[in-house]
């Protein structure tokens, strides 16, 4: 159960909540970067298509622990170049609820663990009750 919060006078957003409010089970995910099942590199040079791949290996990740994206109530995303923000946003409004986007960190980083990666996204998600 989610609930999420935007505060009267607090500055506007784009694209996530200020607080999200939860109960239930959890599941934290670990950073996901832009491989795929074989572990090879997805999209190099290519930001969209690494944003997608992320969110693919999310969403595998997520259903594994019995959860899914709309379920997602905090992101922490790494850009190694903010220039790749508009690819990541497009990515991003394509997997999310936008009346319920989830609390949300951005940081650029000087590097990820591969030179090739350009994102990589951890996630806190409830894992919803059978009711």
């Amino acid at each position: 159960m989610q609930h999420f919060v935007r505060p009267e006078g607090a500055p506007p957003v784009n694209g996530y909540s200020h607080a999200v409010v939860f109960t239930g089970a959890v599941v934290a995910v670990s950073g996901q970067v832009p491989v795929d099942g074989q572990g090879r590199l997805v999209g190099e040079g290519d930001a969209e298509a690494q944003v997608r791949q992320v969110y693919a290996n999310l969403t595998t990740a997520l259903e594994a622990a019995g959860s899914t994206l709309e379920h997602v109530v905090k992101l922490t995303v790494y850009l190694t170049d903010l220039q790749d923000l508009p690819a990541f946003r497009r990515v991003r409004d394509e997997h999310q609820n936008p009346a319920h986007p989830p609390a949300c960190s951005l940081v650029q980083v000087v590097g990820l663990v591969h030179p090739a990666f350009r994102v990589e996204i951890e996630a806190w998600a409830v894992v919803p009750t059978s009711s």
